[in-house]
């Protein structure tokens, strides 16, 4: 075929760095093993056809967190678009200072680093954006009937299948960057017993393995063309119509965990600025936001 030995091994090479797990026999050659499912820089931009989100991209097989990895990054002057991505994160995050795990060859970890120019008040609602960007990028890559439960979790068949964090280091007036970092359950057969109840995957939902690099590519792309329809107006008022079409929550009864005290109500979906609209049990009309309170189903996680 005309190619050296060394070529050769610098293409199995790259593919490992990709993800592929490939056995070498000594003067025997090479072989791809298991499921060959790659991730990694050259795959997930070969999916890719953002304009300037991602044409940066950092990936690593394992670090603390991604979102870490760009606020790091930020510091140093990184600019918009940048992303990381990892195989493994040890220090992964959820809202609230949860931890959220991650699990090596089966999860997608990914960040993106933003640096927009509306005040500050306006980014939380950048993660309803990123919430609508996991939900069609999933369903368009496995066409799982995936939905969104206010704000930003992305549920199917009552479990939870993404995670989301928004983080901005601003000043009162003046936002420097906003970092969202993103979790999803790709290819998990099973989960630790702790999050068994609550906790799905794409894999587990449709029997089918799928390859990360393309869910992150979609989920990528979508959130390219979301966020430059979200930073036209400065809020949700040209994506609340699509976002309520999927969002789990509408026209359902649900339980507003308030601190300062909890009740039930039904959801209509969101206003302009991405609170949710509710009507009371007693039948007052109120908005509530994502920052101040937690919403549940009445029996349960939906």
């Amino acid at each position: 075929m005309g190619i050296s030995r060394n070529a050769v091994w610098k293409q199995i090479e790259a593919l490992r760095r990709e993800g592929v797990e490939i056995e070498a026999v000594s003067g025997t050659g090479y072989r791809i093993a298991g499921d060959a499912e790659a991730f990694g820089e050259k795959s997930f931009k070969a999916y890719l056809n953002t304009e300037w989100l991602g044409r940066e991209l950092l990936f690593f097989k394992e670090t603390d967190s991604t979102n870490d990895e760009l606020r790091r990054r930020a510091d140093k002057g990184a600019g918009e678009g940048l992303i990381a991505a990892a195989d493994v994160q040890t220090k992964g995050k959820g809202r609230r200072g949860r931890a959220w795990k991650s699990y090596g060859g089966v999860n997608i970890a990914m960040s993106y680093l933003l640096r927009p120019s509306f005040h500050p008040n306006t980014a939380p609602m950048m993660t309803l954006v990123m919430a609508m960007a996991a939900e069609k990028g999933i369903r368009e890559v496995s066409g799982l009937d995936v939905k969104i439960k206010w704000p930003n979790d992305i549920v199917i068949n009552g479990k939870k299948l993404v995670g989301i964090l928004t983080e901005m280091t601003a000043e009162p007036d003046f936002i420097h960057a906003v970092i969202i970092g993103t979790g999803v359950n790709v290819n998990n057969k099973e989960f630790p017993e702790d999050i068994r109840n609550t906790a799905t995957s794409m894999y587990l939902e449709s029997g089918k393995t799928y390859s990360r690099a393309k869910v992150a590519a979609a989920i990528t792309n979508a959130f390219e063309v979301y966020y430059e329809e979200f930073c036209k107006t400065e809020d949700m008022s040209g994506l609340k119509k699509e976002y309520d079409e999927v969002c789990v929550n509408v026209e359902e009864k649900i339980r507003v965990l308030d601190p300062k005290g909890e009740y039930d109500a039904v959801s209509h979906g969101i206003d302009d600025q991405g609170r949710l609209r509710i009507t009371r049990s007693d039948g007052t009309d109120a908005t509530v936001f994502a920052g101040e309170v937690s919403v549940r189903g009445v029996y349960g996680y939906i």
